[in-house]
C-alpha cells in the first residue's frame, strides 16, 4: 500500500462558504463530495464561468450532501462538460433538485441576458452562462437515490453511505472509505432546535474529519422554536406599525418553509396582524409543495400541510410580482437569501429607500454579497447599475439559520473521535474557521487541525496525520470576500455627492481630470501575473 492510499483535493468551500467541493481520489479514480456554485462578489462569482481543475468527464460520480446550490450548483456545468456518472444522494434531495438545478439554470440564461443589455457594458465582451437549464435537467436525472445508513459503491474502490446532518430536508453528512482510510464529510451541519428536522446523527473512530465553520466562531442563545416565535413575532408586529412593508429575504429552500410554518402558527393564534404574506418565488413554492409532500415525515408539523394556509399567496408570474410594488402593509417574502439574484433585487428597489419599510435578513450573508453590504449599514447601495438609497429599518433575526453554532460544531466532531488523523474546517470565512480551530484545539490539544485553501491536495492514510501535497490556487484564493467591484459600487454611488460638495466648478472638473490620470496610468502598467505555488511535501503542522 502506498504512503497516501487517499488524496483530498478542495475545489471550493475552503476559507469561503459557497462552491463547496471535494475530490477524493483512490487508485487513479477520483470521486466528487459536492459540486456547488460560488456565491457573493462578482469576482467570486466569476469562478462558475471558468475552467475546472478536473475533468469532467473522468469523474464516474457524485456524492452529494443536499440540494443547496452552493453544494450542488455546478453539476449541470459538469454535464456539459462531459460529466456522464451517477450523482449519489437521498431521495428528498433528488426531489428538490429537480427544481433547485432548474431554476438555477434559468437564471443563469436570464442573468447573462440582462447584464450583457446593461448600458455600462455596451461595447464590453459579451457574458456567457455558466450552464443552461438544459444540462440543469440533464443533470438531475443523474440522480442515483440512496437511504441513510445505506452502504453503496459510487466507483471502483470506493464503499460510502449517508448520515442525517440535520440541516435541510435530505441533507446528509458522507462516509467515505478508499484504500484502507475512513472519512467523515460533514456536509452542512444543522443546530439544535431546528424545525423540520432530527439532530445530526452519525457514528465515530474516523481516520480524517472534515465540517464546516460557516459559524465556527458564534455561540447562540439556546433559543426554543416557541421563543423564535415570540422575537419573529415581535419583529412582524414593529414592522407592520410603521405602515411600509416587511421585506424577507429568504432562501428558497427550508428557510421559507421554516418562516411560514411560524408565521401560520403566529396567525392563526393571533399574534401578528392579519395581512397576506406573499411568496414571490416560483422556486420557493415548487419547494414547498416538495414539503408538502413529506409533510408527515418531518417535525413540528403534526403530519398535516401547513403551507396550504389561507394567508399565504405564493406569486407566479412576473407581472404578479410587479403589482406588490402598489402594495404596503403586506410581508413579502423573496429569493434569493443574499440578495445576489431573483425578485428580491426588484423588491428591495422598491422598499429600501422607503422609511416605513423594513427589511428583515434571517440568514446568512456572505462577504462580498448585496445583503452583506445592506447589513453591515450602506447609507446607498447599486442594484442592476442603479443607485438605491437606504432608508429603510434594518432588522436580522439569527435564529432562522440551519448551521450549527460552534458549541453543535465542537460536539459533532468530539462524536466523530478519536481519531489519529486529521480534523479538516471548510466552508466558513477565515475568522469563523479560525475561531473554531482555537477552540478545537483548546479542547483537544493533541488534536490535528487544518484550514485548508482552495486548490490544496492533501494525501490521507489511516491513523496518521494528512499530509500537504499541494499547495493551493493564487488566483482563486484571491477572489474570496469583498472585491473590487464592491468597491467600486460603493465609491460610484457616493461620487456624485462628494463632487458636489465641491463649491467651484474649475475644482470638480480638477478632480474629475486627476482620477481619470490615475486609472490610465494603471492601465498603461503592466500587470504582474498570478501563479500556482509549486507542490511541496510538507507535513500537516
Amino acid at each position: 500500500m502506498t504512503e497516501h492510499p487517499l488524496e483530498l483535493t478542495f475545489h471550493g468551500g475552503a476559507q469561503t462558504v459557497t462552491g463547496s467541493c471535494m475530490r477524493f481520489e483512490h487508485d487513479g479514480r477520483s470521486i466528487l463530495v459536492d459540486c456547488g456554485m460560488f456565491q457573493g462578489s462578482r469576482t467570486l462569482e466569476m469562478l462558475n464561468t471558468g475552467p475546472f481543475d478536473f475533468d469532467p468527464a473522468r469523474i464516474p460520480a457524485v456524492v452529494l450532501t443536499h440540494a443547496h446550490i452552493d453544494h450542488s450548483g455546478l453539476l449541470p456545468k459538469m454535464v456539459a462538460r462531459g460529466f456522464k456518472g451517477a450523482i449519489w444522494c437521498t431521495g428528498p434531495t433528488a426531489d428538490l433538485l429537480e427544481h433547485m438545478l432548474a431554476d438555477a439554470g434559468r437564471i443563469q440564461e436570464a442573468d447573462t441576458q440582462r447584464r450583457n443589455r446593461r448600458r455600462d457594458r455596451a461595447g464590453d465582451e459579451a457574458f456567457v452562462p455558466a450552464y443552461t437549464e438544459a444540462d440543469a435537467l440533464a443533470a438531475w436525472r443523474l440522480c442515483r437515490r440512496v437511504e441513510l445508513e445505506e452502504w453503496f459503491e459510487p466507483a471502483l474502490g470506493f464503499r460510502a453511505r449517508l448520515w442525517n446532518a440535520g440541516h435541510i430536508l435530505g441533507a446528509a453528512s458522507v462516509e467515505l472509505m478508499a484504500g484502507g482510510v475512513r472519512v467523515m464529510c460533514s456536509g452542512d451541519l444543522g443546530p439544535d432546535n431546528k424545525a423540520f428536522q432530527l439532530d445530526p446523527q452519525g457514528p465515530a473512530g474516523f481516520d480524517h474529519v472534515v465540517c464546516e465553520s460557516t459559524y465556527g466562531g458564534r455561540v447562540r442563545d439556546d433559543v426554543t422554536i416557541d421563543q423564535r416565535r415570540k422575537l419573529l413575532g415581535a419583529e412582524v408586529t414593529a414592522a407592520l406599525a410603521r405602515g411600509g412593508n416587511l421585506v424577507i429575504p429568504v432562501f428558497a429552500l427550508e428557510r421559507t418553509q421554516e418562516l411560514l410554518l411560524d408565521l401560520v402558527f403566529l396567525l392563526r393564534a393571533g399574534m401578528v396582524p392579519d395581512v397576506p404574506v406573499f411568496i414571490d418565488s416560483p422556486l420557493a413554492s415548487r419547494v414547498t409543495e416538495v414539503f408538502s409532500r413529506y409533510a408527515a415525515e418531518l417535525e413540528d408539523t403534526g403530519g398535516a400541510d401547513v403551507f396550504a394556509d389561507r394567508s399565504l399567496h405564493f406569486v407566479g408570474d412576473v407581472a404578479e410580482s410587479i403589482r406588490l410594488n402598489s402594495v404596503s402593509g403586506a410581508i413579502i417574502m423573496a429569493a434569493s437569501g443574499m440578495c445576489e439574484g431573483g425578485r428580491i433585487r426588484h423588491h428591495l428597489t422598491h422598499n429600501l429607500h422607503r422609511p416605513d419599510s423594513t427589511v428583515l435578513f434571517v440568514g446568512f450573508q456572505a462577504k462580498g454579497s448585496l445583503g452583506r453590504v445592506i447589513l453591515e449599514g450602506a447609507k446607498a447601495v447599486r442594484i442592476s447599475g442603479t443607485d438605491v438609497r437606504v432608508r429603510a429599518q434594518i432588522r436580522r433575526i439569527d435564529h432562522y439559520s440551519a448551521h450549527a453554532d460552534q458549541r453543535g460544531l465542537l460536539d459533532w466532531i468530539a462524536a466523530r473521535g478519536p481519531g489519529a488523523g486529521t480534523i479538516f474546517l471548510d466552508h466558513g470565512e477565515p475568522e469563523e474557521a479560525e475561531a473554531l480551530r482555537r477552540e478545537l484545539q483548546r479542547k483537544l490539544p493533541e488534536a490535528n487541525v487544518r484550514l485548508p485553501e482552495l486548490g490544496e491536495s492533501y494525501g490521507l492514510a489511516a491513523g496518521k496525520k494528512a499530509k500537504r501535497t499541494a499547495t493551493g490556487n493564487v488566483e482563486l484564493q484571491q477572489a474570496i470576500g469583498a472585491d473590487w467591484q464592491n468597491e467600486y459600487a460603493a465609491f460610484a454611488t457616493a461620487l456624485k455627492g462628494q463632487l458636489s460638495r465641491i463649491a467651484d466648478e474649475r475644482k470638480r472638473r480638477e478632480a474629475l481630470r486627476r482620477m481619470r490620470e490615475i486609472l490610465e496610468s494603471y492601465n498603461a502598467a503592466v500587470r504582474p501575473q498570478s501563479s500556482r505555488r509549486q507542490p511541496d511535501d510538507t507535513p500537516a503542522a
